[in-house]
């Protein structure tokens, strides 16, 4: 049996301590010497364990004052109705999005099914990252189909908003068809593009969107830092 190391342990500790509001943001933690004491440990392992809180973004540090607690995790709520942007500007943030890359390519098996498109039918690929208050909290590809959404991929590179370039094509309005949430490990393209470290916990998400005539417009993926997103079942909208 692998036994958990000392320092993950005590960043276990400390991190459960932040979750369960005994820290707010913007407090400072007990010292490193504080905490070498606690945990009966020296302050190299308390440095290791830090380090790794720094690297996820649940702290940050300032020369000479000590370590500070990040904002907490942002709810973010899943409905029939989901706008990246207009569910960070609810809850007070400031939502930036960029596009990473675009690209076509002939549907697969899979993409038959999830969009409802033939063999041989072309669709367009876009990857993503999405920010909040300048900290990346996802990082998404999604899939649309070309056969009904022509020019979707210009739209989205001059627009950025999936909302806009949906409109552009004549989608006036969508929802959420489906959605499923589970838990992946980040690799190290993925660390890189949300600042965590490799192998931290990510939320990761697949969903579907459908107009009004329940046609597909867009398979999903999406990969949350799960240090700073709390993924809620928006009953109301759903």
């Amino acid at each position: 049996m692998t036994q958990t190391p000392l320092w993950q342990s005590i960043a276990d500790a400390i991190r459960q301590s932040i979750s369960n509001g005994e820290y707010v943001e913007g407090q400072k933690l007990p010292t490193e010497a504080a905490y070498a004491k606690r945990f009966g440990v020296n302050r190299h392992t308390i440095r290791h364990a830090m380090s790794h809180l720094l690297e996820d973004g649940v702290v940050h540090s300032r020369r000479g004052a000590g370590y500070f607690v990040l904002a907490p995790p942002l709810d973010y709520p899943i409905g029939e109705r989901v706008r990246f942007h207009n569910n960070l500007i609810a809850a007070g943030h400031t939502p930036k999005r960029e596009v990473l890359s675009i690209e076509t390519r002939k549907a697969t098996r899979a993409d038959m099914g999830r969009l409802k498109v033939n063999e041989g039918d072309l669709i367009c690929v876009c990857h993503g990252r999405s920010f909040s208050d300048g900290a990346p909290l996802l990082i998404a590809e999604s899939h649309f189909p070309l056969v009904r959404l022509v020019g979707i991929d210009k739209a989205l590179m001059v627009q950025g908003s999936i909302t806009v370039a949906l409109r552009e094509c004549g989608v006036e309005d969508y929802v959420r068809h489906s959605t499923r949430v589970s838990a992946s490990l980040a690799n190290a393209t993925q660390a890189a593009q949300l600042r965590v470290r490799e192998g931290a916990p990510l939320l990761y998400t697949t969903s579907i969107n459908v107009d009004t005539t329940g046609f597909p417009v867009e398979y999903g993926q999406a990969w949350f830092a799960s240090e700073r997103v709390t993924i809620t079942l928006d009953h109301a909208n759903s």
